[in-house]
């Protein structure tokens, strides 16, 4: 507790809706039915008793207050009830007594101390204090968990962050090591071929360094970025790879993993044979739902080709830190189809840096 110095709301609420209450029943123990028709009593004996109850009030709140903030954990629930019996108990017994003792010797409004009224005066303010301290009790409990619970989800939250990240910068060494296997392959074929695919790689690479700041990027980036990975695939590969586009504008703004379509078209180029006769075709589009589906023809290799899972086990696993459901693998004889869930992008306007295109250099 930050202020356990002061009542918290509740306290106060407690108090000053019960005080009212306890005024009555006090003054009836003292007075009996003379509380109904004497109206001395509420001009005199009602504030009178207000003020010594405040009194009481904030003792016995500030005492409460001191122990939960000593012993703050739900561990040590036990300490904090046995503490504030022991406390409690005795200060409200003091203050009863301070009531009728005095009321007694003032001789206000005829008082004479019984035993039998004082009895029930302890309890009054016994009922009283056991019903509040309680609710204090509970309410302060329940602020604990909720907070034990924050906690977690923080700490859960930093963790989710971290391997999210981890997943994310995988991606770029990936990306880069793959395309200098390509250019040293081009070097020893074609050196015109890789000079133009060297070329397109730092255009797509200073590119990709712009743009790969986030986490998640917006799916309008992602096909700029898919059209300049394309230009290398064709400066390697000519006329065996095709790439259609067909996005309804509407899904610009969603977001997507970062270079998660690129990670997609590696995957089929990587697992797929390529010729002039027979293209390589990737369609990519969206459909209803927010969804986008990128699938390519199956014309698999006759020897598997080498994998390090960062492909399709990256994308997976991002989606699944981001919990987001709609993850889907599909294959058949003559396809291969990945469904990637678009995400709404709750803060597209307020983050227009994020959704502008950023034209390559």
């Amino acid at each position: 507790m930050r202020n356990w110095r002061k009542p918290t709301k509740l306290q106060n609420y407690s108090f000053f809706a019960s005080m009212p209450i306890i005024g009555v029943l006090l003054n009836y123990i003292m007075y009996g039915e003379r509380l109904f028709w004497s109206w001395d009593l509420w001009l005199i004996s009602f504030p009178l008793l207000f003020l010594i109850g405040y009194g009481a009030f904030r003792s016995i709140v500030f005492l409460g207050n001191y122990i939960k903030h000593r012993f703050p954990l739900l561990s040590q629930t036990r300490t904090r009830i046995l503490l504030l019996a022991f406390v409690v108990i005795p200060f409200m017994s003091l203050s009863v007594s301070i009531i009728f003792v005095l009321y007694h010797y003032a001789n206000l409004f005829g008082y004479e101390f019984s035993f039998e009224s004082f009895k029930k005066g302890l309890l009054v303010g016994f009922c009283v204090n056991l019903i509040f301290e309680t609710l204090y009790e509970a309410d302060f409990a329940l602020q604990k968990y909720k907070e034990t619970m924050e906690e977690k989800h923080m700490v859960q939250q930093l963790s989710n962050k971290s391997e999210f990240d981890y997943l994310k910068n995988q991606v770029n060494p990936h990306f880069l090591f793959n395309c200098f296997n390509t250019l040293s392959s081009l070097i020893t074929e074609d050196r015109q071929k890789a000079e133009l695919f060297l070329n397109e790689l730092s255009k797509v690479y200073r590119y990709l360094l712009r743009n790969n700041k986030e986490s998640m990027s917006t799916v309008e980036n992602e096909l700029n970025f898919i059209k300049s990975y394309y230009k290398l695939l064709q400066t390697r590969h000519g006329d065996a790879i095709q790439l259609h586009l067909d996005i309804d504008k509407q899904y610009n703004n969603y977001l997507v993993p970062s270079l998660s379509l690129q990670l997609l078209v590696e995957n089929v180029v990587k697992h797929n044979m390529l010729s002039k006769n027979k293209p390589l075709v990737i369609d990519i589009f969206t459909t209803a739902g927010s969804k986008l589906i990128v699938n390519n023809n199956l014309q698999r290799r006759s020897t598997a080709a080498q994998s390090n899972k960062v492909g399709l086990e990256n994308i997976r696993n991002r989606y699944a830190l981001l919990k987001q459901p709609g993850f889907q693998v599909l294959e058949d004889p003559k396809n291969f189809t990945v469904v990637l869930p678009l995400i709404w992008n709750s803060h597209a306007e307020d983050r227009p840096a994020l959704i502008q295109t950023q034209k390559m250099a």
